[in-house]
């Protein structure tokens, strides 16, 4: 069999890779702000430990606000960890199906989609976290400051 037979076809395959591979490029650079933040809340919390541990009533308003939005961003990383391998099975599957001469397009079509709910579902536990980061700030602003 002609080696450059198949070229043609996995040169078709990289061209049809390319976009989910940008995805995946976007996805990683939302997974690394989400760590990021992540990382911050983590620090937040050890730093309230260490200042309130005579008095737990004084930062446990904030200690709760610091749990409450590690969860939505340990979500949101779930979430935009199970769209980035998804991605990545979607370009497996464009490969695959060109080796082995099938047609895996409906599975594509459904793991790229649900990639995307997943990516909107990461997207909106972010902003969920954010929501309760801003309204720790908009709390604090409007309480006076002890005299």
């Amino acid at each position: 069999m002609d080696a450059t037979v198949g070229i043609p076809g996995i040169a078709h395959v990289i061209q049809q890779a390319i976009a989910p591979v940008f995805l995946l490029t976007g996805v990683g650079a939302i997974l690394g702000v989400l760590i990021n933040r992540l990382g911050r809340i983590v620090d937040r919390h050890r730093l309230l430990a260490n200042t309130c541990d005579g008095s737990p009533a004084t930062g446990s308003s904030e200690m709760a606000t610091l749990a409450r939005r590690s969860q939505w961003i340990h979500r949101a990383i779930t979430c935009c960890t199970l769209c980035a391998l998804l991605i990545c099975v979607v370009i497996s599957a464009l490969f695959i199906g060109v080796e082995l001469g099938l047609d895996p397009s409906r599975a594509i079509a459904l793991l790229f989609v649900t990639a995307m709910f997943s990516l909107i579902a990461g997207l909106l536990c972010f902003l969920r976290e954010i929501t309760l980061a801003t309204g720790t700030i908009d709390a604090n602003r409007r309480t006076p400051p002890a005299t």
